[in-house]
């Protein structure tokens, strides 16, 4: 077969790089096609240097020539890699992104406490309030919102915008949902390191449709550690919501959440605080409240840290079902649970405008690495 360059290159257009919106013809990646009789050599240049963009780029120009040129074509893929500088990523991220108005970082001091049912149910009440909302769920190892929101098993799809290609964020009642829990199985325990993990979250990040939101909330793992840096270098954060039981242990805990939101190289506004589990009151006796973990232990904390207490939230066992079915407790009708839910969203937009109103926009940070160790400083 007399193969032609042109139609090698009209093959190469219709594939990418992976990360990349536009195609390798597009993005001049491809930088030179040779063609000997039935031979093709293909000279690539990639600006990422791992194994799995250059196999992948690799299998792809492959398939591409043998399925539309000529299946029995001897294809040869020469890469080279010209990374950008740091300088050049860095623009790429640390800045708001477009069509985002606020994003509210969803944390905790420890495990347990509810952060991601408060997370979800603040997003589904932002939602029925008519805004547009969006939640990023970025407990990369215990992700929860695929089954919180009735859609595990469902995976993101590619949508064209402005030329790029993207994520399209999972739609369930009304709010665009991103989880690393659509593209695991449920099973599947996931063991990164912590780059790898920043590069997820950059991921459904920068490579989503998000579209127009008036809020994305991020719900973040529990703790303070390395992903709660990344997401904040990444971009800036509006404000953080902190979520607390009523125990001493927990508030303890969330006390180091304060901590670091308020650290002078970080300085993300802390909103408020909500106490999760703040009551017990059995059905048959709706009058009666139990304070199991302690009393009134939130408003003590708030008091302290000079922040509002956002809500408090009961120990119900409807919220724990809904959870469970993917049906966010929000969403009851007339209930206690949804007023409880409904009052605290109602304290966290509050609170948003007030910090808008009186505070200059959060800028992102910038994390180098120095002898071994890491220094964190706000982004210029």
């Amino acid at each position: 077969m007399d193969l032609q360059k042109k139609d090698i290159m009209k093959a190469l257009d219709t594939i990418t790089v992976a990360g990349e919106g536009q195609s390798m013809v597009e993005s001049n990646a491809i930088k030179n096609v040779n063609i000997f009789g039935d031979e093709v050599v293909v000279d690539l240049e990639l600006k990422k240097p791992s194994m799995h963009v250059k196999k992948r780029a690799e299998v792809d120009i492959l398939k591409a020539i043998h399925d539309l040129v000529y299946e029995k074509a001897k294809v040869k893929v020469n890469i080279t890699i010209n990374a950008p500088s740091k300088g050049t990523l860095a623009e790429i991220k640390g800045k708001p992104i477009p069509g985002i108005k606020n994003v509210v970082a969803v944390a905790s001091g420890k495990g347990g406490v509810g952060k991601s049912t408060i997370a979800a149910n603040i997003a589904v009440s932002l939602q029925k309030m008519g805004l547009k909302v969006g939640l990023l769920d970025a407990d990369i190892y215990g992700p929860s919102a695929t089954t919180m929101f009735d859609v595990e098993g469902e995976r993101p799809l590619s949508v064209e915008v402005d030329g790029r290609t993207k994520m399209k964020p999972i739609e369930s009642y009304g709010v665009k949902i991103l989880s690393i829990g659509f593209f695991t199985e449920p099973d599947q325990a996931v063991v990164w390191r912590g780059p790898m993990a920043a590069k997820a979250l950059n991921q459904m990040i920068f490579d989503a449709a998000w579209g127009e939101l008036d809020f994305l909330i991020i719900d973040l793992p529990p703790g303070t550690g390395d992903i709660h840096l990344s997401i904040m270098q990444a971009m800036p954060i509006t404000g953080a919501v902190v979520v607390s039981t009523p125990q001493k242990v927990a508030l303890a805990d969330a006390r180091r959440a304060v901590t670091m939101f308020n650290q002078k190289s970080i300085n993300v506004p802390v909103l408020g605080i909500v106490e999760n589990m703040a009551y017990f009151t059995p059905a048959e006796l709706p009058d009666h409240k139990y304070y199991i973990f302690g009393q009134k232990g939130a408003q003590f904390f708030a008091e302290d840290e000079g922040i509002e207490l956002l809500g408090e939230i009961p120990l119900v066992q409807s919220i724990r079902e809904s959870g469970d079915v993917g049906h966010p407790a929000a969403l009851q009708n007339q209930s206690i649970v949804a007023e409880a839910f409904t009052e605290l969203t109602r304290n966290v937009v509050r609170e948003t405008i007030r910090r808008n109103k009186t505070l200059p926009p959060t800028e992102s940070i910038q994390i180098t690495t120095m002898a071994g160790c890491s220094a964190v400083t706000k982004k210029k």
